[in-house]
């Protein structure tokens, strides 16, 4: 079979690209035409064709901006702000990293715990694998202020778990808010990593016992190689998640800073040029993250004797 070309690659996404950018500028112009023409109408002003077009996609604030409104806005707010400025996406992206990889540390130790003890036990398997699965049915708007909120009391209140642990008011937000992240991302590790150890066939589970290995051993000589593939599969999908679940965590805790916060401001002051900018923004990290986590996936493969397919 003929390898892909990188002109087989880019042109079918490029392709695309552009059909979603031409859809975008019509519905733009489609949405924004209702209220340019009442501005037209009060103004007494009587434009051409291509002039109303063009007013509907320079709205201050529009009802869907258009696509160079949304990149100009994330341009200057990216590359002309300050790290440091509250305006600036890099600076908001940052704060909500630092939640999004806390929260997806946490969910990966979890789910992995979740794996092992599934696997190793019929028991745990039999009644713990139902509930995770219904742990997901729960809307995560439903249930993020709760857990916000009662996490945030309880680590800075007067108790065990808050002396123990001794977090200043910012950490305890900053953990707080990674509990939804954790909530979001360890499903998908947990069921990917029990897919993966058990993914070793009869045969090779026989030829371990007939080398005598024992549990422990044909555990990490086996069942966890076997299962490196399945987790970086996962892990994509939940650092995916995790971001999802770092944005849901800033919209109940009214935070001032982070991806969140801008969707937020942006929805009070009806800036919507800002809100897709913030959208984009976590598109890109999203993308960015899960690049990493492929990459990582492709060294790991390498080390362990892969060969690129």
């Amino acid at each position: 079979m003929k390898p892909d070309t990188f002109k087989d690659k880019i042109v079918p996404v490029t392709t695309i690209l552009l059909a979603l950018l031409v859809i975008w500028y019509v519905a733009a112009v489609l949405m924004n035409a209702p209220f340019q023409r009442d501005m037209d109408g009060r103004a007494g002003a009587t434009p051409t064709t291509i002039e109303f077009i063009g007013k509907t996609l320079a709205q201050p604030k529009p009802i869907l901006p258009a696509p160079h409104q949304v990149a100009q806005n994330v341009y200057e707010n990216t590359f002309l702000r300050s790290l440091s400025s509250n305006r600036s996406l890099v600076y908001h992206s940052w704060v909500t990293l630092s939640s999004t990889l806390l929260g997806f540390g946490f969910g990966m130790l979890l789910g992995i715990l979740l794996a092992v003890l599934i696997v190793h036990n019929r028991a745990m398997d039999r009644s713990l694998m139902p509930w995770l699965v219904a742990s997901q049915t729960i809307p995560i708007l439903a249930i993020a202020p709760m857990i916000v909120i009662i996490s945030y009391n309880v680590l800075t209140g007067d108790n065990a778990i808050a002396h123990l642990l001794n977090l200043d008011s910012d950490a305890s937000r900053l953990v707080s808010k990674a509990l939804i992240s954790t909530y979001l991302s360890f499903f998908p590790v947990a069921v990917g990593m029990v897919k993966g150890l058990r993914s070793p066939e009869i045969m090779h589970l026989d030829l371990m016992r007939t080398y005598y290995a024992s549990p422990m051993q044909t555990f990490w000589k086996l069942r966890v190689p076997a299962s490196i593939p399945f987790l970086f599969t996962s892990m994509k999908v939940a650092i995916a998640a995790s971001l999802v679940g770092a944005i849901v965590g800033e919209l109940p805790t009214g935070a001032v800073a982070g991806i969140g916060s801008k969707l937020l401001a942006g929805s009070y002051y009806s800036q919507t040029i800002d809100i897709w900018a913030a959208l984009v923004a976590g598109s890109l990290l999203a993308g960015i993250l899960v690049a990493i986590v492929g990459l990582a996936a492709k060294i790991v493969d390498r080390t362990m004797g892969g060969r690129p397919a």
